[in-house]
Formats: structure tokens, C-alpha cells, sequence
């Protein structure tokens, strides 16, 4: 499997983007990737608090380590490109890791992130 990092939106609509996210690791792994989405991990309760500046900057931190191990970035693109996901993208494009942009499938988007 290749080992991937996705970039999403996390902060503003969290309760969308948590969804969108979820629907990204999905579409990574019936690619037949294995992908890491830090902003899913971190946030979960009793991790860290994005609301926090200095946990969200640690929690950024802590997942931009893990792109000298991926093969590729996925910047998924159909919620647009979030400040966060600037800097990450730079910082990976910086670390000589590929970035490459995705969309999700309609039906995806349609039946994981935009139904509930």
C-alpha cells in the first residue's frame, strides 16, 4: 500500500468537515492507500482542543512530522483550501514530498458528506 497524507479543511464547519475528511480516508483506502489524516486523530476528545491556538499549532506540527514517511500528499479540494492546508501544503512541498489535488467522487460527496 502507499502510504499517503490528506489535506482537508478541519476548522470553521467542523461537524462538514469531519464528514468530508471521513469520506477522504475512505476514497485513499478503496484506492488501495494507506492514508493518515492528523486532523482526525489529534482532534478526537481528551487529544487535543483546535480551538486552542497552542494545541492546534502542536497538533499541525505533530502531522506535518509525518510527511518525510508519506509518498504523496492529497490535497482534497472540494471544500476549497483552508489556511491550515496552505501551510501544509507549502511545508510538504518544502520536505520535497509530492503534492497532487483531488476531488471526491460526486456520489461521495452526495451520500458521506453533504446528506447528513
Amino acid at each position: 500500500m502507499r502510504v499517503v497524507i490528506i489535506e482537508s479543511p478541519y476548522a470553521d464547519d467542523v461537524e462538514l468537515n469531519t464528514r468530508y475528511a471521513r469520506a477522504c480516508v475512505r476514497d485513499c483506502l478503496l484506492r488501495g492507500e494507506a492514508p493518515y489524516a492528523s486532523h482526525l486523530l489529534y482532534t478526537q476528545d481528551g487529544i487535543l482542543d483546535d480551538t486552542i491556538p497552542v494545541e492546534r499549532a502542536a497538533g499541525i506540527e505533530a502531522g506535518l512530522a509525518f510527511s518525510h514517511v508519506a509518498e504523496c500528499v492529497y490535497v482534497y479540494e472540494d471544500l476549497g483550501i483552508s489556511d491550515g492546508m496552505r501551510v501544509g501544503i507549502e511545508r510538504h512541498l518544502s520536505n520535497g514530498t509530492p503534492v497532487e489535488y483531488r476531488k471526491l467522487p460526486a456520489e461521495a460527496m452526495k451520500s458521506r458528506v453533504l446528506a447528513a
